[in-house]
Order: C-alpha cells, then structure tokens, then sequence
C-alpha cells in the first residue's frame, strides 16, 4: 500500500509540473508584453513566489488539521483556475493577482505532496524515496519547456497558460479519485507513514520552534533559499532574458535549454538519492552546490548558444545531485509528530528566495547588465556551500542492521532487525 500510494503522488505532481514546465520559457515574454522591463518582470515572477512564501505554513497547518489529499485537491483546483485567468488577463493588475493566485495554489500542492513523502518514507530509503518524487517532479518540468515554446511561438503567448489549467485540472481529478490519505492517525492511514523499524518509538520532546531555530533546520534552509534564489530569479528571469537580449535566442531554443537542464536532473537523481542514503547528505548537498554556482557564473559570460548550453548542462548535474538532499535532510531533523508544520516553514524559508530573487537580480539587470547580478549569485552558492559543509552536522540514520540470532533450543537462526 506505501509504495502504491507513493506512485499515485507521484504521477500526479509529474502531472501538474508538466503543465509547469510549458509556461517556464515564455513568462518573461509574457510579462514583457504587457509594457514591463527587466525590473516590472522580476516583479511578477517575485509576486508567485511571495505568494507560496505566505501560504507553505497554512499549507502545512491545513495538513495537519484536514489530511494530505484534501490540501492537494485544493491546490490543484486553484493552480488550475488561476492558470486560465492569466491566460485571458487584460492589463498588469489583473496579471499581477492572477500571478498571487496561481502562488497560493502551487505552495497548497507542493507543501501537502512534500509532506506526504514525508509520511511515507522511511528513514533508511528517505534519499531514494525524495529522489524518485523530484524524478517525476522534473520529468513534467522538464517535458514542459520545449512545447512550450513551440505553443508560443505558433499560438501565442497566452496558449501555454490555457495548457497549464488544463493539466492542473487533470491533477485535480487524480488527487480526488486515486490518492489516499497518510496523515499518521491510527489505523490504515498510520500503517502508511511508519515502519517500525525506521521510525524511533518515542520522539523527542522538541517543539517547532526549537527544530527550526536549531543550527541544522538553519543551514539547510540558507542551502534551499539560495537554492531558490537563483532557480526564480537568475535561471527562470534573467536566465531567458540573456538569451533573448544577448544572444538572440527564440524562445524555443531557450525551451530546449530549460529542457536538457530537467533530463539531467533526472539522469542524476536517482544516483543522488542513493548517494544521500550511504554516505550522508552533505556528501550529496556541498559539491553540488559549488557546481550550481560555476553554472551560474559560466551563464554570465555565455556569448554563444553553445556557452549557454553547456551553463545550463552544469547546472543540470549540479542541481540533480544536490535535489532530493535539503528535503530528506529535514525529514530527518524533524519529529514526525512535526513533520506537517515544520515542512510549511521550510518550504517558506525556501520560497523566501523566490520573493527576493526575481525583482533583486531583474533590478540589478536593468541597471548594471546581465554579469553582474548572475556573479552575486554564484558568490551566494559558494558561501552558502561552504558554511553548511563547516557548520551543519551529518543526521543521516543508518540503515538497521540484520544480526543473526541462535536460539538455545537449537531451533533455525532467525534474522532481527
């Protein structure tokens, strides 16, 4: 029942990202199109992630209080509506909240899905299980980019928007008929979310507030801020804008970058996860960083198409290493009876990158040029790297480990956990 339950999320998060991914090439163009420079982009793009920013911690009280699958139905439902509203939005105004809208109910999906594999995954498997959900994650966002494009410049700007509603709408119906609730409460729905082998019998004694003020919750979450930082506000705003401007870039051809980005995050997942298991998560969340920052500053000298393909392959390795780490780095810090709420705050500490990274590096762009906003931003991954390497302690839980028992009657050897 876990591992079907797990497949069903994950096809439905594969689901709403795919519809994700085909509006990530052409929003600065569509913003664009409503009078609006390198700045007035950034902005609408911030305004998606201020939005996520206020909702993850609602999101994640809504779990606790209703169950995993009602967030999800929830969010779906909104992302779809807010996805078809852009799509016939008339003046900035009106983008600008549809952008809030479609804010809230991606942070209603994401926190309520990151919970739930949360629930489900135990500690011994946690990199794995975070890997394969982020592999259908970036399967769909990654499937997205390229025909994304090809609606863009064939339909028009606004077409990939009418895509996305149809594709959450689809994510909706799964999540109300297939998905089955794990929140632990007893019963059916607790057999889900523990294994009495990977969980400890009796949890710490530690509220919320002391996990999230501890130095581990802290370091991780400056690794996803930075994280999100750069994925909003250099690889999804400036990112597209230097192709466009320096390079001469159709949106197409940034679609297949965005594309080739997502395949090797998903080439390199898997292999991530197991990585995070073995030999720890810093192990996985340290080098990967630092390459994520070379990526970053490759992008800012990028003159040529193939220069710009090559940032977004580093980028690509860089960011599939290090995906499924922060996630499965906090499940493990966090007491499962906290799990819902502690998850919402990550996820803000996380989204707070996505509110101050578009409107920053798109004002930092107007004024000074595509350089220098995309080098701060690779200083940001190399710190950030190098603190969490030196500060933040390894909590990576063992496996259990099988010891070979004889019984005195002289009965067959049994295997204990």
């Amino acid at each position: 029942m876990r591992e079907r339950t797990f497949l069903t999320l994950c096809l439905l998060i594969l689901v709403n990202q795919l519809g994700f991914g085909l509006i990530t090439p052409v929003l600065p163009a569509y913003a664009r199109s409503f009078g609006l420079g390198a700045g007035g982009v950034g902005l609408i793009v911030g305004s998606y992630g201020l939005a996520r920013f206020l909702a993850n911690v609602p999101a994640g009280q809504l779990a606790e209080r209703r169950g995993r699958r009602a967030v999800l139905i929830i969010g779906t439902l909104i992302t779809s509506v807010a996805s078809a509203l852009i799509a016939v939005a008339q003046n900035l105004p009106q983008l600008l909240a549809f952008r809030v809208l479609a804010g809230l109910g991606a942070a209603t999906v994401l926190t309520g899905g990151q919970i739930m594999v949360g629930d489900l995954a135990p500690p011994e498997r946690r990199g794995r299980m975070m890997s394969t959900y982020q592999g259908f994650f970036l399967v769909g966002v990654g499937l997205g980019p390229t025909p994304g494009g090809i609606l863009a410049d064939t339909l028009g700007l606004r077409a990939p928007f009418v895509a996305y509603a149809v594709f959450s709408l689809l994510a909706c119906v799964m999540a109300a008929i297939v998905i089955k609730e794990t929140k632990p409460a007893g019963g059916a729905a607790a057999s889900l979310s523990r294994d009495s082998a990977a969980e400890p019998e009796h949890e710490p004694a530690m509220s919320v507030r002391a996990v999230v003020l501890g130095a581990p919750f802290l370091l991780v979450g400056l690794i996803s801020f930075v994280q999100f930082f750069a994925r909003t506000g250099a690889m999804f705003t400036i990112v597209p804008l230097l192709g466009k401007d320096r390079i001469g870039l159709s949106a197409s051809q940034i679609g297949v970058a965005m594309t080739l980005v997502s395949v090797l995050n998903i080439a390199t997942l898997y292999h991530a996860g197991v990585l995070s298991d073995r030999a720890g998560r810093k192990l996985a969340i340290v080098p990967a960083t630092l390459v994520s920052g070379i990526s970053v500053a490759l992008w800012s000298q990028s003159g040529s198409y193939g220069m710009y393909i090559a940032a977004a392959l580093l980028w690509g390795l860089g960011s599939g290493i290090s995906g499924p780490s922060p996630g499965a780095y906090v499940a493990d810090i966090i007491p499962p009876s906290q799990r819902a709420q502690a998850f919402g705050l990550y996820r803000s500490v996380a989204d707070a990158g996505y509110i101050v990274g578009p409107p920053l590096l798109g004002w930092m762009a107007g004024a000074m040029g595509y350089t220098a906003p995309l080098m701060m931003t690779a200083g940001m991954f190399v710190l950030s790297g190098l603190l969490f390497w030196r500060f933040a302690p390894e909590i990576r839980r063992p496996a259990p480990v099988s010891v070979a028992v004889t019984p005195p009657t002289g009965e067959p050897a049994s295997r204990l956990p």
